[in-house]
């Protein structure tokens, strides 16, 4: 090799490491994921609290059904308490479908969910956030607001404490499997009813074991199993369902 050709060759190596370097120090210059994971949860904070509407809606969606229940069967004891673990249950279920319409769709609107989907960062844990402060902010009220209801319903007093650790565990397992609906369906207008169509199925698990370890308090036999088989439920839809989402996201977005 000539000495020209030795002095090039040595020009692109320098060259290949100074941008490999520069490469090194811009990604070493990113912020960590718990940095980025933090700054996620305040802006979904500040972004779902100024939609107050969003927020209010499935809570008086969950009391109207519950106080309309009675006027529409019968406001005695003896027919509302048997009952009273089924309609607060099911109440609950669908206010928290109501609250998943359109939980994509703002950000596909201004182009932030794009901007998410190329940031390089793990989709899953910022999906997570965004759950996590829809669950703070949605579900949790609805957890707080039903022993009241239940005594409308005269639902015995051992059935308050596990009624709401039953919905405390079923509705974070609810809003995760819905949310994988509410994601495939984020580029679809108004997409309530195919929502519930795709994730009701899904439901059912929920369903039966909430209002079984309510059934079975009022009985007065033990609800660990009951509660036990709902926790698994929920663990398994926390691991499973923030990767389902952002796998749906990618797809509604190439879609658009």
């Amino acid at each position: 090799m000539n000495a020209p050709e030795a002095g090039s060759t040595a020009a692109q190596i320098q060259a290949r490491a100074a941008a490999f370097c520069r490469l090194t120090v811009k990604k070493s210059n990113l912020p960590g994921m718990g940095a980025v994971f933090s700054a996620a949860v305040k802006r979904e904070w500040r972004l779902q609290v100024r939609r107050k509407g969003d927020l209010i809606n499935p809570l008086v969606f969950f009391a109207l059904v519950v106080v309309l229940f009675p006027l529409g069967i019968s406001p005695t004891a003896e027919i509302l308490a048997p009952v009273a673990p089924g309609v607060l249950w099911v109440a609950a279920l669908l206010a928290v479908l109501m609250s998943l319409d359109g939980l994509f769709r703002p950000d596909l609107q201004d182009g932030s969910l794009e901007q998410l989907l190329v940031s390089g960062y793990p989709v899953a844990p910022l999906v997570l956030a965004k759950l996590g402060v829809h669950w703070l902010l949605s579900s949790l009220p609805l957890v707080l607001l039903s022993p009241f209801l239940g005594v409308m319903l005269y639902l015995p007093w051992q059935g308050h404490g596990v009624l709401m650790l039953s919905l405390l565990l079923g509705s974070l397992a609810l809003t995760l499997v819905g949310s994988i609906g509410a994601a495939l369906t984020t580029g679809v207008g108004k997409s309530g009813v195919l929502i519930t169509l795709l994730v009701l199925p899904f439901y059912m698990p929920v369903l039966i074991f909430g209002t079984g370890a309510m059934q079975a308090a009022i009985g007065g036999h033990p609800a660990g199993a009951h509660l036990a088989l709902l926790a698994a439920l929920t663990l398994l839809a926390l691991a499973l369902a923030p990767w389902a989402i952002a796998a749906a996201l990618r797809i509604a977005v190439s879609g658009e």
